[in-house]
C-alpha cells in the first residue's frame, strides 16, 4: 500500500504498490479487540496510516497488504472461538 484516504463507515480508498486503487471495506477485519478503539471511534479510524506498506492506526492496530489486497477472509473466520474471545 503506499496511501489510505477515509471514505465512509468503515470504508477506505486504498491505493497499492501496483498503482492498483480499490474502495475497501475493513468493517469484516474489525471485530478483534486489537480494533476495539479504531472501531468504536470514527475519528480514529479515520486517523489511519500507511507504514512500511501496512495500514496503521496510533494504537498499534494494523491490516495486512496481503490480506486486503487478494480480499482473504479475517484471519479468525476459521477459528473455533469468536474473534473477541481470541
Amino acid at each position: 500500500m503506499t496511501s489510505a484516504r477515509y471514505k465512509t463507515g468503515f470504508i477506505q480508498e486504498i491505493v497499492f504498490e501496483t498503482g492498483e486503487k480499490r474502495i475497501v471495506d475493513l468493517a469484516p477485519y474489525l471485530p478483534v479487540p486489537i480494533f476495539k478503539w479504531v472501531r468504536e471511534d470514527p475519528e480514529v479510524f479515520k486517523r489511519v496510516n500507511v507504514a512500511g506498506r501496512v495500514l496503521t492506526w496510533e494504537n498499534g492496530a494494523d491490516a495486512d497488504p496481503d490480506v486486503l489486497y487478494y480480499q482473504l477472509p479475517p484471519s479468525w473466520e476459521s477459528a473455533s472461538a469468536s474473534p473477541e474471545e481470541s
